[in-house]
């Protein structure tokens, strides 16, 4: 009798330090190129430095995002811009051959979906709420709600093997509050990767530098020099967690949320699987800290 509970004490032991060493595979989708690193670059270099898989991938090429060129010529130069991004976060990048400014949801566009989802083995499957300023932003939340589901049924996109489970889902933080706010379930703390961070997204050099300061009028105040160009991105980086963020992520840090500076927040959608607080410590790996 001593034996066998000995040998149920080692199998348990051996079943919770799998479980612990086990991969967390995670995808992000974006509308364009830099979309993923602005909402969830900070999360995926904590993922990333402990060993776990997290692709980001672009439903358009970003063909139409610039004041000056357009095009072939531009879609090149933003996929280089990803792929040079995807190194220094430490994610795999992928951009998909959609138009910018005409991603459509699709059937078509679903099923790329559903296929990136199950080549990754996705655990958690994040993208923007369908409610945005940008066709382009919506389109990505409904295109990503709508393979929630289907990922695990076999006669959809039956050429890749369905999914054996249904993934977590999760919106990224925005600030738009109609028709509802974004509310946070999960807080993530990336002070300590927060440069990182930043140089990894001034990869997109095409957009942090050109394109989105035209839009605002202010070509001519960015810095000619690298370091001057960081500090800009920072800046514009570094607005103070909400309210509501700081609150999620005191559940989740206890009292060191308190001076968190930058925060990563996510919402849980309700078409996945619905967690419980040990199974996000387990995703979010860096929670348990």
């Amino acid at each position: 009798m001593k034996k066998i509970i000995l040998l149920c004490y080692l199998l348990l032991n051996w079943t919770v330090l799998f479980s612990q060493n086990e991969k967390i595979n995670v995808i992000v989708f974006g509308a364009h190129p830099d979309d993923c690193d602005i909402d969830t670059g900070g999360t995926a270099i904590l993922l990333a430095k402990m060993g776990h898989n997290v692709k980001f991938v672009s439903l358009t090429n970003g063909d139409a995002g610039h004041y000056a060129m357009g095009g072939g010529e531009l879609a090149k130069i933003r996929i280089a811009e990803a792929k040079e991004a995807g190194k220094r976060f430490g994610v795999e990048y992928t951009v998909l051959d959609n138009h910018d400014g005409e991603l459509m949801p699709t059937l078509e566009n679903r099923l790329k979906v559903i296929r990136e989802i199950r080549k990754w083995n996705a655990d958690v499957v994040i993208a923007p709420r369908p409610n945005d300023y940008h066709p382009d932003h919506r389109y990505t939340g409904v295109l990503v709600q709508d393979a929630a589901y289907m990922v695990i049924v076999p006669n959809v996109a039956p050429e890749v093997p369905p999914l054996q489970k249904n993934p977590v889902f999760l919106y990224s933080e925005d600030s738009f509050q109609k028709p509802s706010p974004f509310e946070p379930d999960i807080a993530v703390i990336i002070d300590a990767v927060f440069d990182q961070k930043v140089y990894a997204m001034s990869a997109h050099k095409s957009q942090f530098f050109e394109w989105l300061p035209w839009t605002a009028g202010n070509l001519d105040k960015v810095p000619k020099d690298d370091k001057g160009r960081l500090e800009m991105l920072a800046n514009w980086r570094s607005q103070p967690p909400k309210e509501a963020l700081l609150k999620c992520a005191e559940k989740w840090y206890g009292t060191k949320a308190s001076s968190a500076k930058h925060i990563e927040g996510f919402e849980i959608c309700e078409y996945g699987k619905q967690p419980t607080d040990e199974e996000i410590r387990t995703l979010f790996p860096m929670l348990q800290k």
